[in-house]
């Protein structure tokens, strides 16, 4: 560090800004890029990992965040995804808190906030990493390459592959992840200062950088290559370590730490601290974790269930292909890259292979620039560049363990600082040899503007699922998932004939694909189209025999083809496979009801309201079975019980109110029926039966306005019309009487 750098900047014609305003334009332009991503939905996995966790509710203890994984499952669980995150979860809560509620514009707005404070820090990292650490007397760290840190800094800011991390609510976890990651960066090099005495290191900057590397990882696992890069940076940066010389003395067996530099500055010392730090980390990881890795299916990742090793290779080479061209042109993007989407390379002579010589030419050719140079300055950025792109892909890249992905947009989240490092001193050496600079300068911004572009159209096809899912088709056809997501999509808003064609082709696509037979089968059995519904979800079962819901789906459809023992044995089966499943003991219940058997009903059903006490249809039934078998005693108690937990629901208010009638509570009963049509005025049958609640009790006039608005409601509605025409004569008879 007391040698100067070479300037980067000296050949480029860009723009130069003080430190603070070019990190005002970054920060500006970064919220530009997302803004109108702020008042989206939530879409994907957001529902797993937000709406359906647990962990966000005030309900649920804080401490239950560190037994857990990123979806709310138990870690020490055989289906967990072992995704441990909890750092992320708690701003989830706290963000749930906060809104008081499921309102995902603050989540959004929390995300884009994080992205664009990491492109701010961004501009201190690149000068760090493409100028080399320098400070002045006082101890006050130099930009020498302002121009270039700012070009590095508004290339991570705008790249598009990011949308996935900022517009899709999960990816807080890359986001805080990167955010700490970068703040052990600088905290690493706080470490580091020039005085009188000479050059020394702070053991305490070390010991946050470490502590910080974990933080980001407790946020997302990637978190902890951040150890491995600091060590990077401290041989190359501060020790200005010659890595080719060093392996040649390596070989030689040399008098290695007295020549090639080790102890000088006290680099051994505080590597040893870095791994230390990082292997303890690690193994409180792997102890909170329970058990073994996660277990992920074939359509995951297919490529690491192949067989032959030369496959698996030539496989996961070829998606470090995908991930470098997605680096350079972000053009084909989509949210999931599984079940077929890319389809295996099995031979040499598949034309694919020309992707991955590509990928090695060019990283064979780095490397060697990287290791051979004579220029020390280029040696130093080209290592680090390649350095920063690699190493935090590394647990993304089955090298160490399988990952439940073929390509994730979000894992190359901080791989991109790598990236933007290698274009931006590409781009100083092209403009070093250029005579018309400006031209070359007019490209770039041209490069950023398009990006721009491309984020802000990305950003708001993340708005909604529609929107998301649909841009995925023209990028995977294949993606057996892709079609499921649009189908399901389609089913949610009511339109059943186009959701049925995406389910068919996701079928199609994927004939194992459980998931979608069985929200086929569901539709088919809603459309009464009961025997192609019944061999889907069959075969469905025989693929995933531990498939719950799909047990449950056929025994509706054995049971509306009046086959009552299968129904039975399909019900009880799926309630084997998931034990906790009320809506499966709702249906049994139903099933016992139409046979008759009212003690086993009322069990199932009571079932049902233990393990989820907010089940209406199952109190409702109870309500009713007692009400039609003359229990009007043991009727009102459910429904006086039904009611004390989920007191706003107007279908219990009407089921009580009939039962409260028969039994001749008529105010009572009188202000439940008020009640649930308040609730929902225009349920015809509410104003029916409060008029005949008015009818038995002699309020004649009042039960007359009722029939009157029943009828108007619906004209067709049962008994209605007869008991009105009834009500009608008898006022005529009063009529004639009393004119008498």
């Amino acid at each position: 560090m007391a040698q100067a750098e070479p300037n980067l900047d000296h050949d480029i014609s860009w723009v130069l800004l003080p430190s603070h305003w070019a990190k005002i334009v970054v920060a500006l332009i970064s919220f530009l890029c997302f803004a109108n991503s702020y008042d989206g939905d939530f879409v994907f996995d957001d529902s797993e990992a937000i709406i359906n966790n647990k962990d966000l509710r005030a309900e649920t203890p804080l401490g239950d965040l560190w037994h857990h994984d990123f979806w709310g499952s138990k870690l020490s669980s055989n289906t967990s995804h072992k995704s441990y995150r909890p750092l992320t979860v708690l701003t989830f809560r706290i963000n749930y808190l906060f809104a008081g509620g499921f309102y995902p514009v603050g989540f959004h707005v929390i995300n884009i906030i994080l992205h664009c404070i990491i492109s701010v820090l961004m501009v201190d990292v690149f000068s760090i990493l493409l100028g080399g650490l320098q400070f002045t007397n006082k101890g006050r760290r130099l930009n020498l390459a302002p121009k270039t840190s700012l070009l590095a800094a508004l290339l991570f800011a705008v790249h598009p592959v990011h949308t996935e991390c900022v517009a899709g609510i999960v990816g807080r976890a890359d986001l805080l992840c990167a955010l700490f990651f970068l703040l052990s960066f600088l905290g690493y090099c706080k470490a580091f200062r020039e005085n009188k005495e000479g050059h020394h290191f702070s053991v305490f900057w070390v010991l946050v950088s470490v502590v910080l590397g974990a933080v980001a990882m407790l946020c997302k696992e990637q978190g902890i290559t951040i150890l491995g890069l600091n060590a990077v940076f401290d041989a190359l940066v501060i020790n200005k370590l010659n890595v080719l010389e060093f392996i040649q003395k390596l070989i030689r067996k040399d008098k290695l730490l007295e020549n090639a530099g080790l102890l000088r500055k006290g680099l051994l010392f505080r590597i040893t601290l870095l791994m230390s730090g990082g292997a303890s980390i690690l193994y409180i990881r792997w102890r909170i974790m329970g058990t073994g890795p996660p277990a992920f299916t074939e359509v995951d990742n297919p490529a690491s269930f192949a067989d032959s090793l030369f496959v698996r290779a030539i496989n996961y080479n070829y998606y470090y292909s995908l991930n470098a061209w997605l680096l350079l042109c972000p053009w084909w993007l989509c949210f999931d890259w599984s079940m077929g989407c890319i389809p295996l390379i099995k031979s040499v002579s598949d034309w694919r292979i020309i992707a991955l010589a590509a990928l090695w030419f060019c990283l064979i050719g780095l490397i060697c620039q990287a290791l051979c140079s004579e220029d020390s300055h280029k040696r130093r950025i080209l290592t680090l560049g390649l350095g920063f792109l690699i190493i935090p892909f590394l647990p993304a890249s089955n090298l160490f363990f399988r990952v439940g992905f073929v390509v994730a947009e979000r894992v190359i989240y901080l791989p991109s600082i790598g990236y933007c490092i290698l274009f931006t001193y590409g781009f100083t050496l092209l403009s070093k040899q250029a005579k018309k600079k400006k031209i070359l300068a007019v490209a770039v911004l041209g490069i950023l503007l398009i990006n721009v572009m491309r984020c802000a159209l990305r950003s708001s096809q993340w708005r909604s699922e529609e929107q998301l899912f649909r841009s995925a088709l023209s990028v995977c056809p294949l993606n057996a998932k892709v079609h499921y997501n649009v189908g399901k999509n389609l089913a949610d808003k009511g339109n059943q004939s186009a959701a049925i064609k995406y389910y068919r082709e996701a079928v199609r696509l994927n004939p194992k694909y459980v998931h979608a037979m069985n929200n086929l089968g569901n539709i088919l059995k809603e459309r009464n189209e009961l025997q192609e519904a019944e061999e889907l979800l069959s075969l469905a079962v025989q693929i995933q025999p531990d498939f719950a819901a799909a047990w449950m789906n056929l025994g509706i459809v054995q049971n509306s083809l009046r086959r009552f023992e299968e129904a039975e044995q399909s019900y009880w089966t799926a309630i084997k496979h998931r034990r906790k499943y009320p809506d499966c003991y709702y249906n049994l219940g139903r099933l016992y009801a139409d046979l008759n058997r009212h003690i086993d009903a009322l069990n199932a059903w009571r079932n049902a309201t233990v393990l989820k006490p907010e089940h209406s249809l199952a109190w409702n039934n109870m309500i009713i079975l007692l009400d039609n078998t003359g229990n009007l005693a043991q009727a009102e108690a459910v429904g006086r019980e039904a009611l004390e937990l989920i007191p706003n629901d107007h279908s219990l208010m009407f089921s009580l109110a009939n039962v409260l009638g028969k039994s001749q509570k008529y105010k009572e009963s009188e202000a439940l029926f008020l009640k649930a049509i308040k609730a929902n005025p225009n349920a015809a049958s509410y104003h029916g039966n409060l008029a005949v609640l008015y009818h038995r009790w002699g309020n004649l006039d009042l039960a007359k306005k009722h029939y009157e608005v029943s009828l108007k409601l619906d004209p067709m509605a049962p008994g209605t019309k007869e008991n009105y025409n009834l009500l009608r004569r008898k006022l005529e008879q009063l009529q004639k009487k009393g004119g008498a």
